[in-house]
């Protein structure tokens, strides 16, 4: 797994990918943030964040254009991506074009060791997969490796809360027996998988047709066992709220029972974010 040459600063190519995506970004999601305040303006942090809809093709391209639209190449940001897409040549050369790094200890230190801020999604593929019901519901599974990482390399914690996203990708269903009976999942090296309402959609008009019936079983483990169908199908607004900072000392892992949970702390500080009402000031 190589992480990007430069940690959270697209290429020339990724930033025109970016700008040709800003119109259409904007025609269907209309993102907005509030808090960029919040921002420490020198040294690395850890920006973290809910996590929704599938793949998060939708906030992920919001953020990202955002985020170029605020500070361009003055202000990188290195996001977490899976580490299997950097195994899979295809999904590396993507990522390497937008600065992203691998989901692992070692690429976050050294990108917060270059004083590159890290965004990050401790959720991962279990929040961001939960139903639709659950959509503002943020769960980031008791993961505390995230914590490690901030303590290891001294950086506060930015919390951010993101409304909207999980509504472009309706998703019914999250299990971890899917990951193994789908196979193509668990090859993949992902440990749950979701049904997408447009996967469903697209599994019964298959259904339905005179095909033989070893092409319609292909076409619907296509429909339910791949990416392809986390695609955003519904325009939503998509709303970004940046918190004040969780300082370092406040990180510390709980030492007897009845301390402060950090874990806890910063699942509470974006949940409050996601809660937040939606009449707000104009993005800064």
């Amino acid at each position: 797994m190589t992480p990007p040459a430069t940690p959270g600063r697209p290429t020339a190519l990724g930033l025109r990918v970016i700008a040709l995506a800003r119109p259409l970004i904007a025609l269907l999601f209309r993102p907005t943030v509030t808090g960029w305040q919040h921002l420490p303006e020198t040294g690395p942090y850890l920006l973290v964040a809910n996590h929704s809809a599938g793949v998060a093709l939708a906030e992920i391209a919001s953020i990202a254009v955002l985020w170029t639209e605020r500070f361009g190449q003055a202000r990188p940001l290195a996001g977490f991506a899976h580490h299997i897409g950097f195994k899979l040549r295809p999904l590396a050369a993507v990522h390497r074009q937008f600065g992203t790094i691998p989901s692992t200890y070692e690429a976050a230190a050294a990108a917060l060791a270059a004083g590159v801020p890290v965004l990050l999604f401790p959720g991962g593929d279990h929040e961001s997969l939960r139903p639709i019901w659950q959509a503002n519901r943020v769960d980031l599974a008791g993961r505390r490796g995230f914590l490690r990482i901030a303590r290891a390399a001294g950086v506060p914690i930015v919390p951010m809360g993101i409304r909207g996203s999980h509504m472009t990708v309706p998703m019914l269903l999250r299990s971890r027996p899917l990951a193994r009976l789908l196979i193509l999942p668990h090859l993949l090296g992902l440990k749950r998988w979701g049904i997408s309402l447009l996967g469903v959609l697209v599994s019964l008009a298959v259904a339905a047709q005179p095909w033989p019936l070893p092409l319609r079983l292909v076409l619907i483990w296509i429909a339910l066992g791949t990416p392809l169908f986390f695609t955003p199908i519904l325009p939503w607004t998509i709303r970004f709220r940046i918190g004040a900072p969780v300082p370092l000392e406040q990180l510390a892992e709980a030492a007897a029972p009845g301390d402060p949970d950090p874990l806890a702390l910063v699942q509470s500080r974006i949940q409050s974010l996601v809660d937040a009402p939606r009449k707000e000031p104009a993005p800064d």
